[in-house]
């Protein structure tokens, strides 16, 4: 699929697809396959597809450069439009955003409670694992997940309306036969079927669950492609979420966290003081790209100021210059970012997020450096604690996955694809830092290689935690340590920091060599020791094969899979390491994925894909509650013999 052609939202494109026949159905996935090759962009701005000598299609995006209405695609052949030249043409393109941005709505009266509590920016996760309830889709079977919150709300959770339990249960159903079908068989008519479902459901006002399936949709178009940057644990993930969120919401429960909203609410926040944090660059799969610039109130309260539009790479990397569209200020993101504001008549979502209202001020304040600063209190605590409050804080994954935390660290150096540091604390575990942002153009990937040819470097990092890896940071901003004499040497106005997508460190930036201190005692210049990954360790791995067996290959290739091998071979190891509820939970995927019951004439007795994939759905929520807790104990693993840091 070329990224040239124009964005078609998705309901254009499911409604395309089922316009056809059965028998065209079958030749859409041949047709689409090169269609984006022989497209010619005209000089009005449309495109255009040449099917043999009578079948011309063409695709007219409006104003905004997407197809968002079915007589913006149009076909010269007899049948159209319920053509297979149109559908094609349509399925070759790219898929549009859900809505376009939404110009920021005004503030209600109400005062905002706990309005930083989040950072504001970053995608969707996984959704947190939980109990998946039943209704009209399926008997849903037992889920193992988090325990529930006593701090939560006493009130009972309001029941959905009709419109949208049908939309749920009918997204519900698109998606157990998405999952079923696999990649393999996961061609243009499953998407559609997917696409319309979601269409379905963000006209019913369950906005989450449509983004969910879009994910899913465009994770499936991607591995069917074969793109480099496709991962089968990440479908994987956006198939559990879509799931677990479609099963919850037909069970009747409108929970907010996961019927979600179409409009950002910002809420009056009164008189503010922020300092800058960091900034980084936004780069999303689907054409965006801008700036988040985090901010902290001297209560420790985060907020976040973003600017994102569509641009992709070329916003991502200038918008960190771009001027901050905030109450009149006269700053900019980089100014911003080392700077700070005191604002008269904020606006604030519940991410914490500052809107830029009509009856917003803002004037500039001098910054704060972090050691001094109300930035200290992020550094103060071991990282171990700080991730164990992000995952006991919240039941939202999503929340966790973009707060940040700060550590103070020695370089160890290099060990494969990431960066090994010692954090600065008696039996500290070893941490592993990763690019947050890892395309090549965007300074991160060269920034961490420049810090790690300096062993023994004392650094203070503020990153986000990866809690799919084994103590794992990604820095978005690194600074000196306060009293280090082996520290970075940053320029004056950088105000003790560097934003690591941004700012690229050169040799100035850091201590000359002769200052570096001696290597501790019993660290030789011999292969970089690991620090335990009981990821990695652990007998989950089946599972999780079983589990992408499933996502690539579809109900067949599970069955097929635990046919082959011995119960006692596949699920001993996890019984033996006392991991007993996930072999039960795989056993069971297995053997409903090779139940296929039959009438006395052959027929398919029980077709419903629903009991498959609660199976499904249960050991993936078991597995992602697993890998985390397996997560949260690596932080507090202390560092083994043989990999003490090269220098400290």
């Amino acid at each position: 699929m070329s990224t040239e052609l124009p964005p078609v939202a998705p309901e254009v494109l499911a409604e395309a697809v089922e316009n056809l026949t059965a028998r065209l159905r079958k030749k859409l996935d041949d047709a689409t396959a090169g269609c984006a090759d022989g497209a010619v962009h005209e000089a009005d701005g449309s495109v255009t597809f040449r099917f043999g000598e009578d079948a011309l299609v063409t695709l007219r995006p409006g104003p905004a450069g997407t197809v968002t209405e079915a007589g913006q695609a149009t076909c010269t052949c007899l049948l159209a439009p319920r053509c297979l030249h149109r559908a094609a043409a349509l399925g070759a393109a790219p898929l549009a955003d859900a809505a376009p941005p939404e110009p920021e709505p005004e503030p209600t009266a109400a005062v905002p409670t706990g309005a930083g509590a989040g950072a504001g920016a970053g995608a969707g996760a996984a959704a947190a694992a939980g109990a998946t309830a039943e209704a009209g889709v399926g008997a849903a079977p037992a889920v193992s997940g988090d325990p529930a919150d006593p701090s939560g709300p006493a009130e009972p959770v309001p029941a959905l309306n009709p419109a949208q339990l049908g939309a749920a249960a009918a997204l519900w159903h698109a998606a157990a036969e998405a999952l079923a079908a696999g990649v393999t068989a996961g061609g243009a008519v499953v998407q559609a079927e997917l696409l319309r479902a979601a269409h379905t459901a963000r006209l019913a006002g369950l906005p989450r669950a449509e983004a969910a399936a879009l994910r899913v949709v465009r994770g499936l178009r991607s591995a069917r492609e074969r793109r480099t940057a496709h991962r089968l644990g990440d479908l994987t993930g956006s198939f559990r979420e879509l799931l677990h969120t479609a099963g919850v919401l037909a069970s009747g429960a409108a929970d907010p966290a996961l019927t979600g909203t179409s409009r950002r609410a910002y809420t009056a926040g009164g008189s503010l003081q922020v300092h800058g944090l960091c900034r980084e660059p936004v780069l999303s799969a689907t054409g965006y790209g801008g700036v988040v610039t985090h901010l902290l109130a001297p209560d420790g309260s985060r907020y976040s100021i973003s600017d994102v539009r569509p641009g992709g790479l070329a916003r991502a990397r200038g918008a960190g210059r771009a001027s901050v569209a905030l109450g009149g200020a006269t700053l900019d993101h980089a100014g911003l970012a080392r700077g700070g504001l005191r604002i008269v008549g904020a606006t604030v979502s519940a991410e914490g997020r500052l809107g830029a209202g009509r009856g917003v001020k803002a004037t500039p304040l001098p910054g704060a450096a972090w050691a001094d600063g109300p930035a200290a209190p992020l550094f103060a605590r071991p990282a171990a604690e700080a991730v164990a409050a992000l995952l006991a804080g919240t039941a939202d994954a999503a929340a966790a996955e973009t707060a940040l935390i700060g550590c103070d660290v020695v370089v160890v150096g290099a060990a494969g694809d990431h960066l090994l540091v010692h954090e600065a604390r008696p039996d500290a575990p070893l941490l592993r830092l990763l690019p947050a942002h890892p395309h090549p153009e965007l300074p991160h990937t060269e920034n961490l290689r420049r810090i790690a040819s300096y062993p023994g470097l004392h650094l203070r990092v503020l990153g986000r935690p990866d809690l799919d890896r084994a103590a794992t940071l990604r820095p978005v901003a690194v600074g000196p340590v306060a009293g280090e004499p082996y520290t970075l040497r940053l320029p004056e106005e950088w105000l003790g920091r560097a934003d690591l997508g941004y700012d690229r460190l050169q040799g100035s930036h850091f201590p000359p060599p002769d200052a570096a201190p001696e290597p501790a005692a019993g660290a030789g210049p011999g292969p970089m020791a690991e620090a335990p990954d009981p990821l990695a360790d652990s007998p989950l791995w089946r599972v999780r094969r079983l589990l992408e067996t499933g996502v690539a290959g579809g109900r067949r290739a599970v069955a097929e899979a635990a046919r082959g091998t011995a119960p006692q071979t596949a699920y001993g190891p996890l019984r033996r390491a006392g991991l007993t509820a996930a072999a039960d939970l795989a056993a069971a995927l297995a053997a409903e994925a090779d139940r296929r019951p039959r009438d006395a004439f052959g027929r398919l007795a029980d077709p419903s894909p629903d009991g498959y994939a609660w199976a499904w759905l249960a050991a993936a929520t078991h597995l992602a509650a697993a890998e985390r807790s397996l997560v949260a104990a690596s932080w507090t693993a202390a560092t083994p013999s043989g990999a003490t840091p090269a220098a400290r």
